[in-house]
């Protein structure tokens, strides 16, 4: 193809495709915004922006140009209050009042600042991807065709996307059944009313700044739009037949339609083409959703597009922004038509309705479906790229970019056994740093998990606590009930990445003294479980997934006191080789790793001198500390040991090496 006119061509200049624009631009990258309006939009549509936005906004220093953020109020589920400042930790929880125009504004002046160049009156007309890049055609008013070349191509171009239909994604969902009218009303008073069901219908009214009155519509028993732009007549007569009043004398500064169709993108990636915001998943715009999907669907991104072009990633990290937003969009859209169904539905709803506000009077169900609709549950996106080292740009003084890095195993999922303390939990932590979602297992009581599961959150980390206790009948069953119903409930699938199996016990028991019940027990908890636990994941874990067993070093040198448990240990080295050579079609790496003596918190850790004693095994003097191992943990999780399989790793700090 040639030098490229540009790396990144963004198709779309609202809110998602300026976003994507100033976080590429702010980390050099080469970026072009087509846009087939001559001027920005004068209308307000969407208006709020949730906790995990603004947390990404403040980390990229915009706040302060968005000036005081108005507090949007409580927030609602489906029409029923729903106070999300209880969403989570979260130094904005709550939901902020900005109009789309403000943001596009300030993401607009951020994008030029940064060198991206936004061109207006440009229409795509035709795209065709060639091997280093993609050719696109443009046509504005008055002029020839103009043909540009780019690197990758970006559809931010909303729910018509034209990138989406020439880029050949397949956009399955099911079709609008509900049609709604919203306006914005002035030289006019009406009471506020939130989702005020009447028999006809819901009719909602707030009065916002400068005396301006949104409204919104539907009635129950008549389509009150076909699709295209609706009119005020139609907000007139439609209001009427729902509450009964006379809106006639407003001004109507703004009017359109909108329904609940429900679409998403079988993939968000083809090739150098990408889709981003309503290009990617289209869905009833209720409680301000859809835009904040769309800038964290930007952010991700733009993170991975600026790694890419700078030589940090290859071109297949592109397919983690799949992985990682696919499942973010599919849940967003499965919560908003939960919401419709509860909002917009009949007199047939009432009882659902009626539970739900039961449900809502329980501190832990507002805290779960705040989190979910504030973005605060998904963990964060890979967020802003690095930004230039010479300084922030002269149009925004006070911008900074600060560097996120994203991490290795962002998009996939782990499940580590025994997690709650000791290695499980260093390895917990660590694969948490690294961007995975991670079960965090335990056996007993779940505040040592959820200790773990705290300590990874306040990182920027995502996990879950689960309990279920190992070497008792049905304990992989309750295992993975819990596990897969985490998992979908945070990512809209069952999928299991990484298996880690760590959980296991100790004998500390002389050879002569070993009962036929404690033999039972140790290898029940650290063989049998382990074997069970990598069968029942099979079905979970997709090709090129990691399985890593937990062995010890004990299986290489004598210690008599733990006899039994040294044969369980070479058990799971056994697992490891045969599994290994098993799943080999499918790209699953299986591995052990052999940990030497190591400070797992126990009180014998506590005496100098015992430690001491103990360092003097390894050729480095010390005693291992469990980040030691979860570190090489993570590192049998990435891609860097695809090649390896089979393995037992030494983590023993060269205990084995002989004196």
């Amino acid at each position: 193809m040639g030098a490229p006119d540009t790396d990144v061509l963004v198709v779309g200049a609202g809110p998602v495709g300026l976003m994507l624009a100033g976080d590429l631009a702010a980390a050099g990258v080469r970026v072009t915004v087509l846009e087939r309006l001559t001027e920005p939009t004068t209308e307000s549509r969407a208006s709020v922006l949730h906790a995990r936005t603004v947390e990404l906004l403040d980390e990229r220093g915009l706040l302060e140009y968005f000036g005081p953020l108005p507090d949007a109020g409580p927030g609602h589920f489906g029409g029923i209050r729903l106070d999300l400042t209880e969403a989570g930790d979260s130094n904005h929880a709550g939901q902020w009042k900005v109009p789309q125009t403000r943001v596009e504004a300030v993401l607009a002046r951020r994008a030029l600042a940064h060198g991206a160049g936004i061109r207006r009156g440009h229409t795509v007309t035709a795209l065709r991807q060639e091997p280093d890049g993609v050719r696109v055609l443009a046509t504005t008013p008055g002029s020839a065709p103009r043909r540009l070349s780019a690197r990758y191509v970006v559809g931010c171009d909303g729910e018509d996307s034209t990138v989406r239909r020439l880029g050949g994604f397949r956009f399955p969902g099911t079709a609008p059944t509900k049609w709604l009218l919203r306006a914005d009303l002035a030289d006019i008073e009406l009471r506020d009313r939130r989702f005020e069901r009447h028999p006809r219908g819901v009719a909602n009214a707030r009065r916002g700044a400068g005396g301006i009155t949104r409204i919104m519509v539907h009635s129950f028993d008549r389509v009150s739009a076909p699709p295209g732009q609706a009119d005020f007549a139609q907000v007139r007569d439609e209001w009427a037949h729902v509450t009964g009043e006379d809106i006639g004398a407003a001004r109507p500064l703004w009017v359109n339609a909108f329904h609940n169709a429900r679409r998403q993108a079988a993939c968000y990636r083809q090739g150098r083409v990408l889709l981003a915001g309503d290009a990617a998943h289209v869905q009833l715009p209720v409680g301000g959703q859809a835009l904040n999907l769309g800038l964290q669907d930007a952010m991700d991104l733009g993170a991975r597009l600026a790694a890419h072009l700078a030589g940090r990633a290859d071109a297949a990290s592109l397919d983690g922004y799949d992985t990682a937003r696919r499942p973010a969009g599919a849940r967003t859209l499965s919560n908003i038509e939960a919401q419709a169904q509860l909002l917009f539905g009949g007199p047939d709803v009432d009882a659902a309705r009626a539970l739900f506000r039961e449900l809502l009077a329980l501190a832990s169900v507002r805290r779960h479906l705040g989190a979910m609709i504030s973005g605060l549950d998904r963990g964060k996106p890979v967020g802003p790229p690095p930004g230039r080292t010479t300084g922030p740009a002269p149009a925004l003084p006070h911008t900074t970019d600060r560097r996120i890095t994203m991490g290795k195993l962002t998009g996939k999922t782990a499940l580590v056994t025994g997690s709650s303390r000791g290695i499980g939990r260093a390895t917990a932590l660590r694969l948490g740093r690294e961007g995975a979602l991670v079960a965090v297992h335990c056996s007993g009581g779940l505040e040592a998990a959820e200790g773990t599961v705290s300590a990874i959150e306040k990182e920027g980390g995502r996990a879950f606590p689960i309990r279920a206790e190992l070497g008792v009948p049905g304990d992989v069953h309750e295992l993975f009930l819990a596990l897969e119903a985490e998992l979908k409930e945070r990512t809209g699938t069952t999928t299991l990445d990484i298996l880690v199996n760590n959980a296991g016990v100790m004998g500390g028991v002389d050879p002569e003294e070993l009962t036929p019940e404690q033999f039972d027990r140790l290898f029940a908890v650290n063989a049998k479980a382990p074997y069970f636990l990598v069968q029942r994941a099979l079905a979970n874990i997709p090709d090129g997934g990691r399985i890593i067993n937990i062995s010890s070093g004990l299986t290489r040198m004598a210690n008599p006191q733990e006899v039994a448990y040294a044969m369980t240990k070479g058990a799971i080295d056994q697992l490891t080789l045969h599994f290994a050579k098993h799943l080999g079609p499918r790209g699953i790496t299986v591995n052990s790793v052999g940990p030497g003596i190591t400070d797992n918190g126990s009180a014998l850790f506590d005496d100098p001198g015992a430690v001491a004693a103990m360092g003097r095994y390894s050729v480095f003097n010390r005693v291992g500390e469990s980040r030691d191992i979860a570190d090489v943990v993570a590192f049998l999780a990435g891609d860097d040991s695809r090649w390896i399989t089979g393995s037992y790793l030494d983590a023993s700090g060269g205990t084995l090496l002989g004196g």
